[in-house]
């Protein structure tokens, strides 16, 4: 038996709803996962994901065992604990931000320098496992190499090979019964490299699969062969998880080849920097014409920021530099992205997802 089981409750092609079981407890699919990177969503609080409905929250495996430590957060009783929120944990590798600051790489694993303080730390697979379950999250990822895209062909196959060799070594790391841990599939746009990797993690056998290295440089017709691919080997009854991908076109068209789940930064990035998301695509809150606007966000959006502020209002807050303004747009680009999903989850069980998928694109696309 996994640790997390999919339930599924409709379909519509191959795009799929229903409910996700883990230790903890369940979770709706498909479902976005926003990302607390330190700790924290940034500009939110626990409280702010109990009301916008949050089922998942990531933490990131990289900054927390630098800031404050594995060792503390694990004497406060793990990241749900120490960050007060009750739902359900997922924390990545840490690989993502490794590979990112240029690291010396071999077969056993990685030596990088914290960003922090210029420190340098060594991560192999075990290493990875076990700070992750000193964090305590429900979910955690097996440590894998994403090579950016484009790369030549040899640096895909090699990352293939070592995330491979790398899972192989977590499982066998992997020792909390009451923790989830997911493999990752590589393989660049490469759809044969892909199906490999999807076929070679499954047969080591985890809780559920990760798709990586995908939305890092590639166009989306690049990346939705390559995801077709390594999909299509991937169990039914398990969670199917598209790392890092998060903009609303990308999110509907992975969907419908029945991805489950996804996480992301861009909402809350945008958010920062005077961005929402709209059903009529981006808007610029800080623009002049916004001014003198008595309008909310987006007139169809249900959060609780369009039903209380004006587009006046938060353009006069970014125009003065008053940090108010990143916490409602954030609020905002993250509530819609859940009425988003939950819009897919009722389109797929009535039958109109077809139509959704159109309107995402006619917009996003």
């Amino acid at each position: 038996m996994h640790r997390v089981n999919v339930h599924v409750s409709a379909t519509h092609g191959a795009a799929r709803t229903g409910t996700a079981t883990t230790a903890r407890g369940t979770y709706e699919t498909p479902l976005f996962m926003p990302v607390g990177t330190r700790g924290a969503i940034k500009y939110l609080s626990a409280a702010d994901y109990d009301r916008l409905g949050a089922e998942i929250v990531l933490g990131n495996t990289y900054h927390l065992m630098l800031r404050p430590g594995a060792d503390l957060i694990e004497r406060f009783g793990g990241l749900g604990s120490f960050t007060g929120w009750d739902g359900v944990t997922l924390t990545d590798s840490g690989g993502f931000q490794v590979f990112s600051l240029d690291p010396k790489v071999d077969d056993d694993g990685v030596t990088f320098k914290s960003t922090y303080d210029g420190s340098s730390h060594r991560f192999t697979p075990e290493i990875a496992v076990g700070v992750q379950q000193q964090l305590g999250a429900d979910i955690q990822m097996v440590l894998d190499v994403c090579p950016p895209l484009p790369s030549p062909p040899e640096v895909i196959r090699l990352a293939v090979e070592r995330t491979h060799a790398w899972a192989q070594r977590a499982k066998a790391a992997h020792t909390r019964q009451d923790q989830a841990l997911f493999g990752i599939v590589q393989g660049g746009v490469s759809p044969s490299m892909r199906a490999e990797s999807a076929q070679r993690t499954v047969d080591i056998g985890f809780d559920g699969y990760g798709i990586g290295g995908l939305s890092v440089g590639e166009s989306r017709d690049e990346m939705l062969p390559a995801l077709a691919a390594a999909i299509e080997h991937l169990p039914a009854d398990q969670p199917r998880y598209l790392m890092g991908v998060g903009d609303p076109a990308s999110l509907i068209e992975a969907v419908a080849l029945g991805v489950d789940q996804f996480d992301c930064v861009m909402q809350t990035r945008l958010g920062r920097h005077g961005t929402a998301l709209t059903s009529t695509g981006r808007f610029q809150a800080k623009a002049a014409r916004n001014a003198e606007l008595d309008e909310p966000l987006d007139e169809l959006c249900p959060c609780e920021v369009c039903a209380r502020h004006s587009r006046g209002y938060i353009r006069h807050l970014l125009q003065v530099g008053e940090p108010t303004a990143s916490r409602l747009l954030s609020i905002h680009n993250v509530a819609w992205t859940f009425d988003l999903m939950r819009r897919m989850r009722a389109a797929i069980t009535d039958g109109s997802f077809d139509t959704l998928r159109r309107e995402v694109l006619d917009v996003w696309a």
